[in-house]
């Protein structure tokens, strides 16, 4: 299998637990270090892949590689990205279109490049590990919006009859840097306080479930499945209890 954005938080924890249960991984991050690091705690058969996936046209470089040294790819987990979190008006132009290419056109040559293969094996899977942004947007996810989230070729049902799954997986607060992060451009509030923050060990057990049992989207913490069921209600709420920005620091 093949895990981007490995070296930190989520897909670090899916590494780990997809290499417990003895898996073959190809981990690809621009921190190779870190990636050295996981592969050797694991204990699993792994591959490496020193990249940075923000440049597009080479995102699939290590895929021949990792298919010549591990065997073909079963599951294309597309975990790497970046977020940004900023008024709409103060949203730098480039910041966010290399965000865009990091989060949306780097998964979408990945999941190209394996598809093939999968649908010619009949099996595969495809895990999307997209945002609950989408669902219900905080303020401050303006780039985010713009580049909707990752949704997988599910979306037309093309894939029901080949034997590959595709699941989107659409995390709310997760407990990691990128999230400790992004709490500190809010401002500190009781709902925020309140609100349920999920664990990135947790997430990484429900994807692989997830994958075994062919679901097709995990919302997590799941108190957050309510903005799947009623978005009007959950919108409403988001937009009322969210925290506002901190004022930009004066210089």
């Amino acid at each position: 299998m093949v895990v981007t954005g490995a070296s930190a938080g989520i897909g670090e924890a899916i590494a780990r637990e997809y290499g417990r249960a003895g898996a073959a991984l190809t981990l690809v991050a621009r921190r190779k270090g870190n990636l050295d690091r996981i592969a050797a705690e694991t204990g699993a058969e792994t591959f490496v892949v020193e990249a940075d996936l923000g440049d597009v046209e080479h995102a699939t470089d290590g895929l021949a590689e990792a298919e010549r040294r591990l065997g073909p790819v079963d599951v294309l987990v597309n975990n790497a990205g970046v977020q940004i979190i900023a008024n709409a008006v103060d949203c730098d132009t480039k910041r966010c279109e290399d965000m865009l290419r990091l989060n949306v056109m780097t998964p979408m040559r990945l999941t190209r490049a394996v598809l093939p293969g999968m649908i010619a094996r009949g099996r595969g899977a495809i895990v999307d590990v997209a945002s609950m942004a989408a669902l219900t947007p905080m303020p401050g996810m303006f780039c985010h919006l713009e580049g909707g989230a990752r949704h997988g070729p599910e979306a037309c049902g093309e894939l029901r009859h080949t034997g590959v799954h595709v699941l989107t997986v659409c995390p709310g607060p997760v407990e990691t840097d990128m999230a400790r992060r992004g709490y500190e451009i809010y401002e500190p509030t009781m709902a925020a306080r309140y609100s349920p923050v999920g664990n990135a060990s947790e997430l990484a057990r429900m994807i692989r479930r997830g994958v075994e049992r062919r679901r097709a989207r995990i919302i997590y913490p799941r108190a957050y499945a309510v903005a799947l069921w009623f978005p009007r209600i959950s919108r409403w709420v988001t937009a009322r209890l969210s925290p506002p920005l901190r004022a930009p620091a004066e210089k």
